[in-house]
């Protein structure tokens, strides 16, 4: 629907208060906190209508992207957050490549599996979660646990008869993490 006349003129003329009501509307708080600082530099730099507006959503898009990423990192449920930049690679410089090239997020286009393999304390762990704070940055919903925990998840809905509807809801994430694989105890029959 049009915006009503006096909108359409109170925003002519500036207005801030139909601003603000315009950017709640739309959900854009992040437009809303900087379309002043914007307005400034493109009136100093002469920009065109399109390059203003072009300015203020590439704001609202970044800001989204930036609390999309934050959101699915908190909801991936990693044990601490662990970054690429933080991981020691000088330990293990023999991974660095392999590393660098499984960060473009091609193994989750591809759909194949990652498996990081070593001895306790070699940093598996906070690779799987680096690699996974990674793939939520990109857009991609990630969930972590451990091998047993995935088992006593996935136990407990076969003994509810949720089995079918846990494994559906399980496959809309891109990338599953089972870490703590070697601790898992194998059991005959099982």
């Amino acid at each position: 629907p049009a915006l009503p006349i006096t909108v359409e003129t109170q925003l002519a003329h500036g207005s801030a208060g139909e601003l603000t009501y315009l950017c709640r509307e739309l959900k854009a708080p992040s437009l809303l906190a900087g379309v002043e600082r914007l307005a400034e530099r493109a009136r100093a730099d002469g920009w065109s209508h399109e390059e203003f507006l072009a300015a203020c959503l590439e704001r609202e898009v970044s800001a989204r992207q930036s609390h999309g990423g934050e959101a699915r990192i908190r909801a991936a449920r990693f044990p601490a957050r662990k970054t690429l930049e933080d991981f020691d690679f000088d330990a293990q410089p023999a991974v660095r490549q392999q590393i660098g090239a499984l960060a473009s997020g091609g193994f989750l286009t591809e759909a194949r599996n990652v498996v990081l393999l070593g001895p306790p304390g070699t940093g598996k762990t906070h690779l799987a979660t680096a690699l996974g704070v990674v793939s939520c940055r990109m857009g991609h919903r990630v969930l972590f646990a451990t091998a047993t925990e995935w088992v006593t998840r996935l136990a407990d809905a076969h003994r509810q008869g949720n089995l079918p509807r846990e494994l559906a809801r399980l496959r809309r994430y891109r990338l599953l993490i089972i870490d703590e694989v070697g601790y898992l105890p194998f059991e005959a029959g099982a």
